[in-house]
C-alpha cells in the first residue's frame, strides 16, 4: 500500500486530503502546483503588509516557520541569514517526511523551493565520517550540479565539518580524483557521465551512501543513455538508503521509472513507511 498526499484548491484555500491507495491505483495523473493560485494565497487579496513579509525566492503559504520542522541550530542560523521565515507548501508538506528517511517522490513546478528539501533534510539527517561520502546527488547538467552544490554550501555555512563537492564534465578528472583522495567529500553532486567515470576509476566509492536524490529526475531517466549510467551508479549503493526524487513534470512512464528506484513498503515491514509525497 502507498500513501498519497494530495492537495486540492478550493476558494483560495489549500486544504490537505491523505488519500491511502492500493498499488494498482496509483496511475492517477498528478496535478500541478498552479502558480497563480499559490501566489493569491501566499500574498493574500491586497494585503501589502504581509507581502513586505515574504523574503527569499520561494512562495511561503504557511505561517508555521522553520523551527517547527526542529532543525539543527546551525540549520536555523543559516535559513535566517538567506531571509527565509516561512516554508513553502512543498517544503511544508515533504520536509517532515524526509527528516525521517522516507522515500520522497515530488513533483512541483519550479520557485517552489524543491532544492530546498532534499538539501535541508539531507543536512539535517547528516553525521558526517571522515572518508566517506553519505549523500550522492545527481542533475542531468552542470549548470544545475554546480546551483545545488551553492545550495549546500549556502544552508552549511555553520556546519564547518561537513565537506561539500561538485564533479561534472568539461573539467579535469584528474583534479576529481584527486579531491576524492586527499579531502574526500560527505556530499556529492555530479551529472551521470562524470559520477559513473569517478566510480569505474575506484575514485568514488559509494559504498557508504544513505542518501540518493536525483534532481529533475524526468529529464535524467528519460533519456536512456542518462539512465543507464544512473542504473549503474544506483548499483554501486547500499541497498538501505533513502531515496528522493524532484521534478517538474512527471509522465506516467517515468513516474513508472522512478518507483523502481524506491523501496515497497509491504516487502519491507521493519522499516519506516517510505511515502510517495506528491503535492499538487
Amino acid at each position: 500500500m502507498l500513501f498519497v498526499v494530495q492537495f486540492n484548491v478550493f476558494d483560495k484555500l489549500v486544504v490537505p486530503i491523505v488519500r491511502k491507495m492500493a498499488d494498482n491505483e496509483n496511475e492517477a495523473e498528478l496535478l500541478d502546483y498552479e502558480e497563480e493560485e499559490q501566489e493569491t494565497t501566499a500574498d493574500g487579496a491586497g494585503d501589502v503588509a504581509q507581502k513586505k513579509d515574504v523574503k527569499g525566492t520561494y512562495v511561503s503559504i504557511h505561517s508555521s516557520g522553520f523551527r517547527d520542522f526542529l532543525l539543527k541550530p546551525e540549520l536555523l542560523r543559516a535559513i535566517v541569514d538567506c531571509g527565509f521565515e516561512h516554508p513553502s507548501e512543498v517544503q511544508h508538506e515533504c520536509i517532515p517526511q524526509a527528516i525521517l528517511s522516507m522515500d520522497v517522490l515530488c513533483q512541483a513546478k519550479s520557485g517552489m523551493g524543491k532544492t530546498a528539501v532534499f538539501v535541508l533534510a539531507t543536512l539535517q539527517q547528516l553525521e558526517p565520517v571522515d572518508g566517506q561520502v553519505s549523500v550522492l546527488v545527481s542533475a542531468h547538467t552542470r549548470e544545475l550540479a554546480f546551483q545545488i552544490s551553492k545550495e549546500y554550501e549556502r544552508f552549511s555555512k555553520y556546519m564547518n565539518n561537513v565537506k561539500i563537492a561538485v564533479f561534472f564534465g568539461g573539467m579535469s578528472i584528474k583534479k576529481d580524483e584527486e579531491v576524492l583522495k586527499k579531502n574526500c567529500p560527505h556530499i556529492v553532486v555530479g551529472t551521470p557521465g562524470r559520477l559513473l567515470a569517478l566510480i569505474r576509476s575506484k575514485a568514488l566509492s559509494l559504498k557508504h551512501v544513505k542518501h540518493f536524490i536525483l534532481d529533475e529526475c524526468d529529464k535524467v531517466l528519460a533519456e536512456l543513455d542518462m539512465r543507464r549510467d544512473i542504473q549503474d551508479i544506483f548499483r554501486q549503493t547500499p541497498h538501505e538508503k533513502q531515496v528522493m526524487m524532484f521534478s517538474a513534470t512527471l509522465s506516467k512512464e517515468i513516474r513508472a521509472v522512478c518507483k523502481k528506484f524506491m523501496q515497497d513498503v509491504i516487502k519491507f515491514p521493519s522499516f519506516i513507511n517510505n511515502h510517495l509525497c506528491f503535492p499538487t
